[in-house]
């Protein structure tokens, strides 16, 4: 006698990226517009992929992302919109107007959100470094170019050398 065994039937599971490396300052009730509102580490310079993944973290916390602006320096590929959740986001790219480790999003209900984009070839204590600086809330504000110029200097009297390590993260590194 032969015993017949039944399998479940394989099922399809999705890929999953991985999340964004990211860094928010937390929500100011103070009206005005601030220098960074966090810090981005992407793992690549596929831009595509990369605002993507951004995209898809920051959609459910800002609302729907419509427009994201980058400098070209750093960026081979430049693509001129992107499919997030179900909609398309406009990419734009400025040489002159925006700073290279700097990337702008906006969002109908948010309005506009600044991000250092931290080198993806950076080191994980510099990168630390300069996502909880950019995330700071304490401190007078500061530009993408003087924390990543300090952190290349490696100062280490600078004022985000006292913020600890990654306990602002709101995303998993």
């Amino acid at each position: 006698m032969s015993a017949t065994i039944s399998h479940p039937p394989l099922q399809a599971v999705p890929f999953r990226a991985p999340t964004a490396r990211l860094a928010l300052k937390p929500v100011s009730s103070s009206p005005g517009h601030v220098e960074l509102d966090g810090a981005w580490w992407p793992r690549s310079r596929d831009l595509t992929y990369e605002l993507s993944a951004l995209a898809d973290v920051l959609d459910p916390l800002w609302g729907r992302i419509t427009h994201i602006a980058v400098n070209p320096r750093h960026w081979p590929v430049l693509p001129r919109k992107i499919h997030v959740n179900g909609h398309v986001v406009k990419v734009g790219s400025f040489t002159s107007e925006q700073d290279p480790h700097k990337i702008l999003l906006l969002s109908y209900t948010a309005g506009r959100w600044d991000l250092l984009v931290v080198p993806p070839e950076t080191s994980t204590p510099s990168a630390a470094r300069l996502m909880a600086a950019a995330s700071a809330n304490t401190g007078p504000p500061t530009t993408t170019t003087a924390l990543l110029t300090a952190e290349q200097a490696g100062d280490t009297s600078s004022p985000y050398e006292a913020i600890g390590p990654l306990g602002r993260l709101v995303v998993r590194m």
